[in-house]
């Protein structure tokens, strides 16, 4: 891969979250906690929602799909950084740089693409809830899980193809936690304005317009629902309202990062662990805490676990 871009740069310096040993142990021990209970909360959701009937809808199928998704993203950045707590020098190798940034653009396109399908998904079935069975067929719930995918792996190989042939001979540090596009093509030996452009049209503006786009659907939901029935509006905000909470987590770290022109360590920092940490532990407990149906399903999984034990 070197030899292909030309790179002299073998490895990357990332940047550590802390230099004391006490923030560093208090650190570790938070995000520690936090991966677990990331792991714990998502797979209980996919399980929930695999082995329970009644689940067996595209809402569930879709936040089960999400879930899956949000462990994935974590995964890419958080396990090595509490790796990186035990480290003096946190080195990571050009290749495993590259791989990351390309699954962290992978997950991060699926999950903008899931988002809008459960939006979809909301609309038919408060809209139009005589046609939801016929329009929301499992064949179309799996057409828009491969569709997510499909735009997914796009979305990151679009580029990732300008960023892996690019020449590296300079400085190395990198000014994060882990590996990100605009912060690795700021370290190229040659001007990457262009690039810089396609990377923030790409992931800045397509998150921005993305997360306009589901706030004006969900509000569009909202004032149909009103003009029907005043009585039912209260019910479709509830509803609503878990969905426009996971979208706005999402989506303004993401529009942070890659939008906004004045960035600094400490907020970039901040927005990032909102986007690998936060996020992906609370979407788990808005969508149970608020979902009637998926609280009855896990103690009924929960309670046949403990039965299964006896």
């Amino acid at each position: 891969m070197d030899q292909v871009n030309g790179s002299v740069v073998t490895e990357f310096v990332l940047l550590g979250l802390a230099q004391s040993l006490g923030v560093k142990f208090f650190l570790l021990l938070l995000f520690s906690l936090f991966y677990v209970g990331i792991i714990l909360g998502n797979l209980f959701i996919v399980f929930t929602v695999i082995f329970d009937s009644h689940l067996h809808s595209p809402m569930y199928i879709l936040l089960a799909n999400l879930s899956l998704i949000d462990l994935g993203l974590s995964s890419t950045t958080v396990p090595r950084m509490i790796s990186d707590f035990f480290s003096d020098c946190k080195i990571i190798s050009f290749h495993s740089c590259m791989i990351q940034m390309f699954f962290i653009h992978v997950m991060g396109g699926v999950e903008m693409a899931l988002l809008i399908a459960m939006a979809y998904d909301r609309y038919i079935a408060i809209c139009r809830p005589l046609h939801y069975l016929t329009i929301m067929s499992p064949k179309m719930c799996v057409l828009l899980i491969v569709a997510s995918w499909v735009i997914g792996v796009i979305h990151a190989v679009s580029q990732f193809v300008f960023v892996i042939n690019l020449p590296f001979c300079g400085p190395n540090y990198v000014g994060s936690f882990y590996c990100d596009i605009p912060r690795i093509i700021k370290l190229a030996c040659m001007n990457t304005y262009r690039l810089e452009f396609v990377v923030i049209a790409n992931s800045g503006f397509i998150s921005m317009g993305t997360f306009f786009f589901l706030i004006m659907s969900y509000i569009f939901i909202l004032v149909t629902v009103r003009k029907h029935s005043s009585k039912d509006l209260s019910k479709a905000f509830f509803t609503l309202s878990a969905h426009i909470t996971v979208v706005v987590l999402f989506f303004t770290p993401c529009m942070f990062l890659y939008v906004w022109p004045f960035p600094t360590k400490s907020l970039d920092t901040f927005f990032s662990i909102v986007d690998f940490v936060v996020t992906p532990i609370l979407n788990p407990a808005i969508y149970t805490l608020r979902n009637r149906d998926m609280k009855i399903a896990m103690r009924r999984l929960t309670g046949q676990v403990i039965h299964c034990r006896k």
